[in-house]
């Protein structure tokens, strides 16, 4: 790993995290492994040596107990998933190099290697723990089996994960008030002695580490609040028949009475060690493949493996931010013990919701990956969609309303205007491409603007800024050619009007260049229509530069307008569905109720769900324009940030308002980096009360989105003191 700005001469790898062969994927799922597939092809456009790889999440609980209620066993349940994503993800062109599973013998093997290197290393040590137990059927209940209370903010968790709360990684025994969730009885916890890997020793080493990461803020900032917090140490088994064995064999006895030893040869490995292995795993298959000349997984991977590059390759992680724990505490320091190379970068992404509210998978509300594309639509304008609406670590909201808004206006009524009224021009008035000297330098110069902002964005991880480098490119390209008017020149002055199209068209083989990331198939066809030799999946942004030479073709509207009735005819059908789904959730209640039972299971997909679209309502009490008039809004720029002495949250900030500097206290602490706050622009409450907060007087208030405090700022380039209107 180099850290210098992409591209680099390591070998770089680009993961998505594993969906859970668990069920259907909807477009909220789509949404990492869409940005993970723009990014991955970004960095290849950048001349990055790069393999994108995933698999399929097959262990854990859940798909044992589903597996069990379909009566099917849990490979089979898992597999049969597993090839539905296999074959659900080309069609959304999201294009791995490859895609496995953590169930398949590389896997199985690279997981037992890493584990037998930390027990070798001295990482790994035996502990008895408490594990929830059900009397009455007479099981022990790992993980899922098993929700309550969480004992650090009291709200309702899973074994293994507060879901509804502080979203903390739980270790067993750690539940309060546990209960079965496969017969509903109160569980008890009995001793049993499980395997444990010492991250608490690695507390140091993950201080820095963050320090070095790149990626978005939250994958930096939550997770040194649990470092601060103290971390504990992370047991790796479970008592379980479904998933990789633990490596060893030798019984271990309990060195406590009553406590009950447990065979190593009866405990499978935590889903969370398995889980980013099979990235290693599946890196490894596509140097199998395609062998170690053209991409060697070793490189990446492990440290000292290339004595050119000792430190590996490019690590980049694309994530939910559900999962940032694991991806930066727990993943790191499994690397660090063993020899391999740690990520560079988290890319952690906000939520998805549905027209304002959560997903709801046991309710049917949801716009499901193969439903999009039964309605007609192509992938690429989802892709669009869900890379641009909003940062990457932001949560975005779909609807069709929305979606028909973003298509027509920028898809159609930008990129697509422009590139259909410019090519169809070209091609009427014209024989081959529209024969000048060159292209103009004002153009060449506008798309060297456009080919570094996209080398930009790589480097500043921001899938949103690559679509709008492209859009903002068309937007010029749109008022090019109204202002010159071709049209008016072609017979008076046919030079000049051969010069603008030859501009035009140039604009828009720079756009099949630099689109294709986000939109691959859309300009793989605009690159026909150019006549351009080879494949537009394999050039690189200096292609964008290049003079076109091809023969244009008859060219056609590349984005189709979605239509008012269609967004009418498809809001009735999800209105239609939820209905259905909720008479039928209320029958079941129902019965449950008259036969005195319940069904813990189905609603965990609900649990899920609403956890990760947990937004408030808007409120219902309106404000007039005259009482909005009296907030005194300003752009601001943080010059100065500093710790409080004794605040917990709390962070001294000097703030730049253009006609003064001010003092105000944000509780941002923990949140954001203190070191990398300086310099960014933010939006104050200028005329807010002044408070004394911790000794120190705070004039204003800075504004902030949810509970990570996602900074408001400002697109473009508004100077300190610009009222917010």
């Amino acid at each position: 790993m180099s850290h210098d700005d992409f591209p680099t001469d390591h070998p770089a790898v680009v993961t998505c995290g594993l969906p859970y062969a668990n069920g259907d994927l909807h477009i909220g799922h789509l949404r990492t492994y869409v940005g993970g597939d723009v990014y991955a092809r970004a960095l290849e456009r950048l001349g990055q040596e790069t393999a994108f790889v995933s698999g399929s999440d097959m262990h854990g609980t859940p798909v044992a107990v589903n597996a069990e209620q379909a009566g099917v066993s849990p490979e089979d349940f898992a597999l049969d998933w597993h090839e539905r994503y296999a074959e659900t993800f080309p069609k959304f062109n999201v294009d791995f190099d490859n895609y496995g599973h953590t169930h398949d013998e590389t896997n199985t093997e690279t997981t037992q290697e890493l584990v037998r290197d930390l027990d070798a290393a001295g990482h790994l040590y035996e502990k008895e723990i408490m594990v929830a137990y059900d009397p009455v059927d007479d099981q022990f209940l790992p993980d899922r089996y098993v929700e309550g209370t969480c004992p650090y903010c009291g709200a309702h968790a899973r074994g293994d994960e507060c879901d509804e709360g502080c979203q903390r990684h739980l270790e067993p025994g750690e539940v309060e008030d546990p209960v079965s969730t496969i017969s509903g009885n109160p569980a008890e916890y009995r001793e049993r002695t499980h395997k444990f890997f010492e991250v608490s020793a690695f507390s140091e080493y993950l201080s820095g580490f963050l320090d070095r990461l790149e990626g978005t803020s939250n994958a930096r900032n939550q997770p040194r609040e649990w470092i601060e917090q103290g971390l504990q140490d992370w047991c790796i088994t479970r008592d379980m028949d479904w998933g990789i064995d633990m490596p060893g064999g030798e019984a271990t006895e309990s060195p406590r009475e009553g406590g009950e030893a447990a065979d190593s040869q009866d405990l499978v490995l935590y889903v969370w060690v398995d889980a980013p292995i099979e990235y290693v795993s599946s890196t490894k298959q596509y140097t199998d493949r395609v062998g170690a000349d053209a991409f060697d997984w070793e490189a990446a991977w492990k440290e000292g493996a290339d004595p050119d590059h000792p430190e590996g390759g490019e690590i980049v992680h694309v994530i939910g931010r559900d999962i940032i724990q694991h991806h930066t505490i727990f993943w790191p320091a499994m690397l660090e013990a063993t020899g391999h190379a740690e990520p560079r970068a988290v890319m952690a992404s906000g939520f998805v919701t549905l027209g304002g509210k959560g997903f709801s998978t046991s309710r049917d509300r949801a716009v499901w990956a193969d439903e999009y594309l039964e309605e007609g639509f192509h992938p690429d304008p989802l892709r669009y969609y869900l890379a641009t609406n909003g940062g990457f670590q932001q949560d975005v909201d779909f609807s069709w309303e929305k979606f028909r808004d973003r298509v027509n206006t920028e898809l159609v009524g930008t990129v697509g205007n422009f590139l259909y009224r410019s090519l169809l021009f070209a091609h009427r008035n014209y024989e081959d491409a529209p024969v000048a000297d060159a292209t103009s330098e004002e153009v060449a110069d506008r798309i060297g603007e456009a080919v570094a902002d996209v080398e930009a964005a790589v480097n500043d991880y921001s899938v949103r800024a690559l679509g709008d480098a492209v859009t903002d490119l068309a937007r010029f390209g749109n008022e090019y050619i109204q202002h010159n008017e071709p049209w008016k020149l072609v017979d008076d002055e046919p030079e000049a009007a051969a010069r603008v199209i030859h501009d035009c068209v140039a604009i828009a083989k720079a756009i099949a260049v630099l689109f294709e990331p986000i939109a691959p198939e859309k300009c793989e066809r605009l690159w026909d229509q150019l006549g351009e030799d080879g494949s537009v999946h394999e050039v690189t942004v200096a292609a964008a530069s290049e003079e076109p030479e091809g023969d244009l073709s008859e060219p056609t509207e590349l984005f189709e307008k979605v239509e008012d009735d269609r967004v009418e005819e498809l809001n009735a059908k999800l209105e239609s569905r939820v209905a259905e789904a909720e008479a039928d959730e209320e029958d079941d209640e129902a019965s449950d109720d008259a036969d005195g039972s319940s069904d813990d299971q189905d609603d965990e997909d609900d649990t899920e769900d609403t956890d990760m679209t947990d937004i408030d309502p808007i409120s219902d009490d309106r404000i007039s324009f005259e009482q909005f008039q009296d907030l005194d809004v300003r752009v601001g720029r943080i010059e100065e940030a500093a710790e409080i002495e004794g605040a917990d949250d709390l962070l001294k900030l000097r703030v730049d308002l253009g006609v003064e500097t001010r003092t105000i206290v944000a509780g941002l602490k923990g949140l954001h980096a203190v070191e990398e706050l300086p310099g960014t622009k933010v939006v104050v409450l200028a005329n807010m009360e002044k408070a004394d907060l911790f000794g120190v007087e705070s004039n204003g208030m800075v504004l902030a989105a949810g509970e990570q405090a996602d900074l408001l700022t400002t697109h473009e380039d508004a100077e300190p003191g610009t009222k917010v209107l």
